[in-house]
C-alpha cells in the first residue's frame, strides 16, 4: 500500500509498502520530517523533474556495511599507500553534495536536485548531515555524504572524479566508524560496487535495533551471518 501524506508529521508503518521499498508519497522535507523518518529507517527519493511531492522509502531488507567488515582491495591497499589522494571530514560538503548532483543530473530519474540539496545542506549545517572529501591536490575529486541517526550513518550518494576516489571515501568513513562499537553504515539499496567493498543485507529488525541501540553489534553480527532475524512493532 502507498500512503498519501499530509502536513501532519509523522509516517505510517513502512512494512506494508511495496517489495522495492516505496510505502509513501507526500509530506515535506523539513529538517523535523526528514529526522522522524531516518529515525525509522525512511528516506526520499524521487525524480525531481517528474514529481513535486516526495516519495519516501524503506525496504525491509537493508543493504548495510558493518565497518569492521569493510573490504579493502589490493589495488586500494597500493592507492592508499601511494599518498596522492588526502582524505578530510566535513570540509566540503557543499562541494561534495553539488558534484554528487551534477554527475547525475542529466540522467533519467535523477534526485538531486535543488530542493534535496537545500534540505540536506541545512541539516548539514545544524549537525546531522556529514560529508566525507577526497582530495588531489587541491582539487576535490571525490567523496561521500549522509545522515547521522542513532548508530547509523546512512549514506546518501557519493562521486568519483578520479579512480576510486569514492572507494577512498567510503574505506576512510569505515575506519573512523569502527572506532565507536555498535555503528553501521546504511547503504539503502545493493549495488555490485558496495557489495564489492563488504556490503550485505539485514532485516529491517535487525537494522531497528542497531538504529536505537537495542542490542550490540556482536550480536547483530552473529545473528545476520546466522540468517536469524526477530519480528518488531513499531
Amino acid at each position: 500500500m502507498i500512503y498519501l501524506l499530509d502536513d501532519t508529521l509523522s509516517f505510517p508503518d513502512p512494512r506494508g509498502g511495496e517489495p522495492g521499498g516505496l510505502f509513501a508519497v507526500g509530506g515535506d522535507l523539513s529538517e523535523e520530517r526528514l529526522l522522524l523518518a531516518y529515525s525509522y529507517g525512511i528516506f526520499p527519493w524521487f525524480s525531481f523533474r517528474d514529481s513535486d511531492m516526495p516519495h519516501w522509502y524503506c525496504p525491509m531488507e537493508r543493504f548495510v556495511i558493518f565497518p569492521k567488515e569493510i573490504h579493502v582491495s589490493h589495488s586500494m591497499r597500493q592507492l592508499i599507500n601511494k599518498g596522492e589522494l588526502r582524505v578530510t571530514f566535513n570540509q566540503d560538503f557543499d562541494g561534495v553534495i553539488r558534484n554528487c548532483g551534477k554527475l547525475r543530473e542529466d540522467m533519467e530519474g535523477a534526485w538531486l536536485g535543488p530542493d534535496i540539496i537545500e534540505a540536506y545542506t541545512r541539516l548539514y549545517e545544524n549537525g546531522y548531515a556529514a560529508s566525507v572529501e577526497v582530495w588531489k591536490g587541491e582539487e576535490l575529486v571525490g567523496g561521500l555524504y549522509g545522515v547521522t541517526v542513532g548508530n547509523v550513518f546512512c549514506g546518501e550518494s557519493m562521486f568519483s572524479l578520479v579512480p576510486s576516489a569514492s572507494k577512498l571515501a567510503l574505506i576512510s568513513l569505515a575506519r573512523r566508524l569502527e572506532k565507536i562499537p555498535g555503528l553501521i553504515i546504511d547503504c539503502q539499496f545493493e549495488t555490485p560496487h558496495l557489495k564489492s567493498m563488504g556490503g550485505r543485507h539485514i532485516p529491517y529488525s535487525e537494522y531497528l535495533s542497531i538504529l536505537h541501540g537495542n542490542t550490540d553489534e556482536e550480536k547483530i553480527l552473529s545473528k545476520t551471518k546466522n540468517g536469524t532475524s526477530n519480528s518488531e512493532s513499531m
